[in-house]
Parts: C-alpha cells; structure tokens; sequence
C-alpha cells in the first residue's frame, strides 16, 4: 500500500513537471510568434527595419509602401493569409491546452500511441514546417522581384525605374521559432517519462 502511494506521488508529481514543462514551450511559441522573422533595411530611407516579416506577413513602414510594389513583399492570398494564421496559432493553442488533460490512446497499427503525444508532436512539426515555408515563399518572392530576400539587392522603385538599394537578413526570432518547434516535438516522446499510463 505505502509503495502505491509513494508511486502515485510520483507520478502525480512528474505529469505536474510535464505540464509545466510544455506550458514553458507554448509561451515561448507565442514569445516568438511576436518576434521579428526577417527584416530590411532600404538605404535611401533613414532608420532600421523598413521591412519586417512576421508568421502573419510583412510590415513595412510608409515610406516603402509609397515608393515600392507592395506585391513583392505581400504574402500569398492578401487579406486572407493572415487571418488563417491567427487561425493557425489558436489551434495551436488549443491542442496544446487539450494535451494537458487527455488520456485517449490512439492506435497506430500495432502500437497505441497517447493523444496528448500527437496533439504535441503535430503542434511542434507543424510549427517548423511554417518557419520553413516563411523561408520558402520569401525567398520565392524576392526572386520574381529580382531581388535577394538575405543579402544585399537593388530593388526597382516603380515611379522613377531608379534602382534602390536593400539589405535584408534573417532575425534572431527566426531561429527562435524553429528552436520553439523543435522543443514542442522532443517534448512530445519525452511525455512518456514523466506521465505513466494509468494502471487498469
């Protein structure tokens, strides 16, 4: 009985660490949901940062906006894009909330894997998967505009045809973001540590 016990405290003990541990790993989700991905700098404009990028898409201050094509620096589907990854961040949210509480299993062919493991693992791969693609597109974007989205470019100003210098580079919450990904999905196997299965 008192072996019971003292394992059950254990227990209770290691599922209260685990849930501190990826509560941790949400805030610093959203810490670098907030953080600037990329930004640039235009030479003939005073002052950092003209161009910002955020998962949600790129801020740019008015300057750039009266004097460059905003399509180059837009991110896919306008007006809808960002409304999909606020979306996107409170689904995260909520899946990581709910993984805190569920015990269901799901069964996996052979192996029975616990819900809360999916619920992380996807939150976390799916997190880096957006980093990634933020890269991608950024990338892909710049080169149809002719310009290097990290480096230096000469960007076209569409009033005058006068080429423009820009400097751009990958900020530090960039990498921040993938660091918070990756922590989610190690996170996810390691749950089995700290939260035993529930004896029948």
């Amino acid at each position: 009985m008192q072996t019971d016990m003292v394992g059950t405290t254990r227990g209770g003990v290691g599922v209260w660490i685990f849930r501190v541990l990826l509560v941790a790993g949400a805030a610093f989700m959203v810490y670098t949901w907030f953080s600037p991905w990329w930004s640039a700098k235009v030479a003939v404009i005073p002052g950092d940062d003209h161009l910002v990028l955020h998962p949600w898409g790129v801020e740019a201050v008015a300057q750039v906006r009266a004097n460059i094509d905003e399509s180059a620096f837009e991110m896919p589907f306008p007006g809808v894009f960002a409304g999909f990854m606020w979306v996107y961040l409170a689904v995260c949210m909520l899946a990581l909330a709910a993984s805190l509480f569920v015990d269901k299993r799901i069964s996996l062919g052979r192996i029975k894997v616990p819900l809360a493991v999916i619920l992380i693992g996807l939150v976390g791969l799916s997190y880096m998967a957006a980093v990634g693609l933020a890269l991608g597109i950024g990338e892909l974007k710049a080169g149809w505009a002719g310009a290097n989205f990290i480096g230096k470019s000469n960007v076209l100003e569409p009033q005058s045809g006068a080429k423009i210098k820009m400097v751009s580079d990958l900020k530090i919450g960039y990498w921040l973001a993938l660091g918070a990904g990756a922590v989610l999905f190690v996170l996810a196997p390691l749950r089995g540590l700290f939260v035993r299965k529930p004896k029948v």
